[in-house]
């Protein structure tokens, strides 16, 4: 029979060696699970701890001395030694790690999450965490449930700093809350987005300048000018509609909020299909089918610009006598407005970042067209005022449909018409 020392020591070294060789495995999946495993090893430290502390005699030195007491102890000492590392990386992680238990109360934090969640131990340790984080945007969303990650949030220890905020499932029932502070991220996009506003704003004169010039400008009275003309003047009137766009977007991206107004979708609706037809010139068949009566709160103005990139990209990407359909109808509760085009079609490779600034599937074809890159942007921005979404199908060589889906606290009934039509302006 082994000694008693080996049948009291097997079970803790052996789950200590089953869980560092578990957590190494998922260290090698990703910097997050990474994170994870060192939480999960700094918990071995602990449990060591107490079963040394609460073993008593059973750990002391035989009387006897016996080969394998020597090699248990030295792989015990470097397991030791392994987890102490491990705990002292996990207190330096840069990012704020929270470890919870089923029911959301709080059992470790490292030190970064005691700087930008504001925790404190052992006060906070065992507190339910959305008591421990109350009055900040973190406890609202935990008690949401924290489907999504929490992104551009004011950190409950430092209002003036930004962070994003993750939960994700951790061994059995646990949860584990990653905080990383975005606040240099916040700060440069801010610089972007002044530079942008200020650069655009600055442009827009001369530019009105140097195109009202080449207006004045007659190419019957240098003929051998004319095509040169005719390029400078188109060229000076894509820049400015650039710049229009940029300060658009600039004024999109710094308002939180719309002024509520009563969109009436019959007329807008008629104007969006007059406007197609005066930019297709007779190219193609535009048609227009409204299928609810339904009108929506919201933005007139920024309304019409969105639906209007839409149906200005359906004709500009649609070749000669194609077919552009707009439409007008309930979906899921909600409302669906639409433009099906049979232009080109659109890579699934290319769909996840349309909507960025500038990005173009082929930019020869945009060029040919006067797009400006930027008409997908002004679209996603708006719908994010309006708690709408840009929906997009397409098939190379089939043509496309751009979708922008509002739900039903956007459409307005007979009685909502009332109260917005009453609402003081």
């Amino acid at each position: 029979m082994p000694p008693r020392f080996l049948t009291s020591w097997r079970m803790p070294v052996t789950c200590a060696a089953l869980l560092i060789a578990g957590g190494a495995a998922g260290a090698l999946a990703g910097s997050t699970l990474a994170g994870v495993t060192v939480v999960s090893l700094v918990e071995i430290v602990v449990l060591l701890s107490l079963f040394r502390h609460k073993s008593g005699p059973m750990l002391q030195t035989p009387a006897t001395p016996h080969p394998e007491y020597d090699r248990l102890m030295t792989r015990t000492r470097r397991i030791a030694s392994r987890l102490r590392d491990l705990r002292s990386a996990a207190g330096s992680l840069p990012d704020g790690v929270v470890l919870l238990d089923h029911s959301q109360h709080i059992r470790w934090f490292n030190h970064a999450a005691e700087e930008l969640l504001g925790l404190k131990g052992p006060r906070d340790r065992g507190r339910f965490l959305s008591e421990a984080l109350k009055n900040s945007e973190l406890a609202g969303w935990l008690e949401e449930g924290a489907r999504e990650p929490l992104t551009d949030a004011a950190a409950p220890g430092h209002p003036n700093r930004h962070i994003t905020a993750t939960l994700l499932p951790f061994g059995s029932r646990q949860r584990l809350l990653l905080a990383r502070d975005t606040s240099h991220l916040t700060r440069l996009e801010q610089i972007r987005r002044d530079f942008v506003a200020n650069v655009s704003h600055e442009l827009r004169t001369p530019l009105t300048v140097i195109h009202g010039y080449l207006e004045l400008l007659d190419p019957e009275d240098v003929p051998e000018l004319a095509p040169v003309l005719d390029e400078m003047r188109a060229q000076s009137k894509r820049m400015g509609q650039i710049v229009e766009d940029l300060l658009t977007l600039s004024r999109l991206e710094t308002q939180d909020h719309l002024v509520e107004e009563h969109v009436p979708m019959a007329p807008l609706l008629a104007s969006l299909r007059k406007e197609a037809e005066a930019l297709s010139q007779g190219r193609h068949t535009v048609s227009l089918d409204v299928a609810t009566s339904a009108d929506l709160l919201g933005s007139i103005k920024d309304l019409h610009s969105a639906f209007g990139n839409l149906v200005s990209n359906a004709v500009r990407y649609t070749p000669t006598g194609g077919k552009i359909a707009i439409r007008w109808a309930p979906f899921d509760g909600g409302a669906r407005f639409s433009v099906q085009d049979s232009g080109f079609g659109i890579p699934a490779a290319h769909i996840a970042r349309l909507t960025e600034r500038f990005y173009r599937v082929s930019s020869s074809r945009s060029r040919d067209s006067g797009g400006t890159g930027l008409g997908l942007s002004i679209v996603k921005h708006v719908l994010n005022l309006h708690q709408a979404r840009l929906a997009i199908e397409s098939e190379p060589g089939k043509g496309s449909t751009f979708a922008c889906v509002f739900g039903s606290d956007r459409l307005l009934d007979g009685s909502r018409l009332h109260d917005v039509a009453g609402a003081p302006a």
